[in-house]
């Protein structure tokens, strides 16, 4: 039996996937942009805006797109619950609570490594951030954070908050020394929606509950990929020249991590966006 092997080269590459640890997102983003390819680079983009920056500067110079990885923002139940809130279905967004936790128990994993950008705010709760800036479709105005810190130095666990301004408010937690945990809860004057397991679905039916006074409702989703959904709305993009999340997004969800591992460390103190 003849065994056929295809060898890809460098140039029949269009568009670099960078699943690389949060210290080397700049170096090969960079350096897959001066290649010519366009990049889907994992969150969070980099480790501070500036880092961001260059690498989008890189990218605009060399004609390529660049977007960072939240796959969760590209399926389908997340798009149908911006669009409920957007039209009102639980009145006005007042609240928007998120957590994303689990139990990491290898102490020489990267993500407790400082030097490699560790750190539970850095790994899931960057999420609660993305998540709470998409629903409100604003900055915040300023945020507030503790944290408990694991030996090597980075938060092994975090509670924020975040104050978008017009009594809008945002709080999760993200840590590395609990059980699995992740959900979305949004509530409004009419009511409040909850997304179970709202970053990491599965390939599985999913489900919206929504909760209004004196009655209930399931919306209900086939199962998808998630990652496959990313990965065709950026070719999508790349033909049709529009892209669903810019760059500079990744580097105002980097402002606000920045911020809140900043007020950790000065035990609580809020810091004004």
């Amino acid at each position: 039996m003849a065994i056929t092997i295809h060898c890809l080269t460098i140039h029949s590459i269009d568009i670099i996937y960078n699943p690389l640890p949060n210290h080397l997102h700049k170096a090969w983003t960079i350096r897959a942009a001066e290649a010519g390819k366009h990049i889907l680079c994992e969150k969070p983009l980099a480790l501070n805006p500036e880092e961001c920056r260059e690498m989008i500067a890189a990218a605009r110079t060399n004609g390529v797109q660049l977007m960072e990885s939240f796959m969760y923002r590209h399926h389908p139940r997340i798009k149908a619950a911006r669009e409920m809130i957007q039209n009102g279905v639980i009145g006005e967004v007042k609240t928007i609570e998120s957590a994303f936790t689990f139990n990491l128990q290898n102490a020489n994993d990267f993500r407790y490594n400082p030097e490699m950008g560790g750190g539970s705010l850095m790994d899931v709760g960057c999420y609660c951030i993305n998540i709470s800036r998409l629903i409100t479709g604003r900055e915040p105005e300023w945020v507030q954070a503790r944290a408990v810190w694991a030996p090597s130095g980075v938060d092994d666990q975090l509670t924020a908050i975040l104050d978008f301004g017009d009594g809008v408010l945002a709080h999760f937690d993200s840590g590395f020394n609990q059980s699995t945990r992740q959900r979305c809860i949004v509530a409004g004057t009419d009511g409040f929606l909850v997304i179970r397991d709202a970053f990491l679905p599965g390939k599985g039916k999913t489900v919206i509950y929504e909760v209004r006074p004196g009655t209930s409702r399931d919306h209900k989703f086939s199962g998808v990929d998630e990652y496959r959904l990313i990965a065709e709305d950026f070719m999508c993009s790349l033909e049709s020249g529009i892209m669903p999340y810019p760059p500079e997004d990744a580097v105002a969800n980097m402002r606000v991590i920045q911020a809140l591992l900043h007020s950790a460390r000065h035990d609580g103190k809020p810091v004004n966006l």
